[in-house]
């Protein structure tokens, strides 16, 4: 892995910033991804430390790597945001200073093509982070009825040709690779702009397979309980719905007097960062400080 693949953490100056580290604090990187935003937490360490946590364990040992030279200052946990309270269980603590969640897909898992996320790169139709579990985008793709397909592409995707994907999906059965999915998709609703016509498809299968929803809604029930008073929450979105649930925990945090919202408006990254980094376009961060 090029050094050069994990060196854009999203907004990191903005996260930071709103973290408002203390040298002895305890924080939590809810999505270590490649290990960027983990090592500049490290960094402003002196005698406290960060937990590192992702369900993927091929990016979790990527990132031993690059932030080896802070491992001293990070503890590294493989499990999903429902495993917050073992992560912090396995580590001695009860309460942290901090917590950031980039709710971005790591560019190691797009950019793999035997991971299935990308299509642009043909591989098998997997798109799991973690390889661990059982379900796969084959098998949604495979075995759904066409109407419980096209509501989860309409659903998930927001899709609104769902029901003319989800007929070619169903009549090109069976279909194993990413390449072949994308090509029937193209096929079914041929492209108009800038954006392959599969990209909806595809987001909604990976949010599926992953339950990424489900696992949003559990951190942000469970971040607020292990806050400690003055703790920070930082959030990075990538997608309006995630980024519409954000909003609306925080905003009843605010509303039950538990936590004060930071951002008023959603940050975004700067002219600067989205031409270094395009991925980073459509970012948005909130962040705020339990009471």
């Amino acid at each position: 892995m090029d050094a050069a693949a994990w060196h854009y953490p999203v907004l990191l100056a903005e996260s930071l910033e709103y973290l408002a580290i203390r040298p002895d604090g305890i924080y939590l990187d809810a999505t270590a991804g490649l290990g960027g935003h983990s090592a500049a937490i490290a960094q402003r360490l002196q005698t406290g430390f960060v937990i590192a946590c992702d369900r993927d364990a091929e990016s979790l040992e990527l990132a031993g790597k690059n932030t080896a030279p802070w491992s001293e200052r990070i503890r590294f946990h493989r499990g999903a945001f429902s495993s917050l309270p073992q992560a912090l269980e396995r580590n001695g603590v009860e309460r942290i200073d901090g917590v950031l969640a980039d709710l971005g897909v790591s560019r190691y898992q797009l950019s793999a093509a035997e991971r299935g996320f990308s299509l642009m790169e043909d591989g098998p139709l997997d798109m799991r982070m973690d390889r661990g579990q059982g379900l796969t985008a084959a098998d949604l793709v495979n075995h759904l009825s066409e109407k419980e397909l096209a509501d989860l592409i309409f659903g998930l995707g927001e899709e609104r040709r769902s029901r003319r994907i989800s007929r070619a999906i169903v009549r090109a059965r069976p279909i194993l690779t990413t390449g072949r999915l994308a090509r029937v998709i193209e096929e079914a609703v041929p492209r108009t702009g800038r954006i392959h016509p599969a990209t909806q498809t595809f987001m909604a299968l990976r949010l599926r397979v992953n339950e990424e929803f489900e696992e949003l809604e559990q951190l942000l029930r469970l971040v607020p309980e292990r806050l400690r008073s003055g703790g920070r929450f930082v959030v990075l979105t990538f997608m309006s719905t995630e980024d519409r649930i954000v909003k609306r925990a925080f905003q009843s945090l605010a509303r039950e007097g538990r936590a004060t919202i930071l951002t008023k408006h959603v940050i975004r990254p700067a002219e600067q960062e989205v031409l270094e980094n395009p991925a980073s376009r459509s970012a948005k961060l909130r962040a705020l400080v339990m009471n």
